[in-house]
């Protein structure tokens, strides 16, 4: 079975994000960049898949040529090959990266199953998938967290507040997956150097122009502890009680 694993390179975040002076794009002079770790468990799944059924992984990327680094790491999990459009802007929004995957896909293998992350770790859009699929005349499925394959169909689950809903679908499908479906893997040293001396083809295909437009960027209002005294001694305890009570501790 062969598995298609579109993902996208984002900025790997462990501090306060620093803003461009014009406050409309972020500032990653000083960032490292990875995949999110939606997409990182949907290149696991696929590896899975194909280890399970003898057939291949893949990996695709629109971007610029930097986002090389990103499929190579993907290649580095156990993805045979690899695949980069090339976008006419750094950071293609979901009308641009869709327009993309859909026009590289004539020159593409034939794939069964096609995988997503839910949402980017950058923006989160949650749309590139759904939008391939309805272009595509594809069944799709999201919030995905579980997948079996086999017979020429697909079997996914998504998990929800009642419990878990199953969904099948005829291959070719494609889905949306959430971190959780599964533990990815370390890339090994044999891995790695592997993904270093591969091959990665590279496609330019007609694009959209876009319909997302980015007037300003903002940092989230920073949320700030409050102290409030109740009262001191056996006066305080009436406050503490109503407090008990309103968080569900007293009945």
């Amino acid at each position: 079975m062969d598995v298609l694993v579109c993902i996208k390179r984002v900025p790997a975040v462990g501090a306060e994000i620093a803003l461009t002076a014009d406050a409309t794009a972020i500032d990653t002079r000083h960032l490292g960049f990875t995949i999110g770790p939606h997409e990182e468990c949907a290149v696991e799944e696929a590896v899975r898949i194909a280890e399970r059924t003898g057939g291949s992984a893949g990996v695709l990327t629109v971007g610029p040529p930097e986002a090389d680094e990103q499929l190579r790491y993907a290649m580095s999990m156990g993805a045979d090959h690899a695949v980069r459009v090339e976008a006419p802007v750094a950071d293609p929004d979901p009308e641009v990266t869709a327009a993309a995957i859909v026009g590289a896909v004539p020159d593409l293998r034939p794939y069964d199953l096609v995988l997503f992350g839910e949402a980017s770790a950058d923006a989160g859009h949650a749309q590139v998938g759904f939008r391939v699929a309805a272009v595509l005349r594809r069944p799709v499925v999201g919030g995905v967290k579980g997948i079996d394959t086999g017979d020429g169909r697909v079997r996914l689950e998504r998990h929800v507040p009642e419990g878990v809903e199953v969904h099948e679908a005829p291959l070719p499908a494609l889905a949306a997956v959430l971190e959780g479906l599964n533990l990815p893997r370390y890339p090994t040293i044999k891995g790695r150097l592997r993904a270093k001396k591969a091959p990665i083809r590279v496609l330019a295909v007609p694009t959209a122009t876009g319909g997302l437009r980015t007037r300003r960027l903002r940092h989230r209002p920073e949320a700030r502890a409050e102290t409030v005294v109740l009262g001191r001694g056996a006066a305080a305890a009436p406050a503490v009680v109503d407090v008990l009570t309103e968080l569900g501790r007293v009945r």
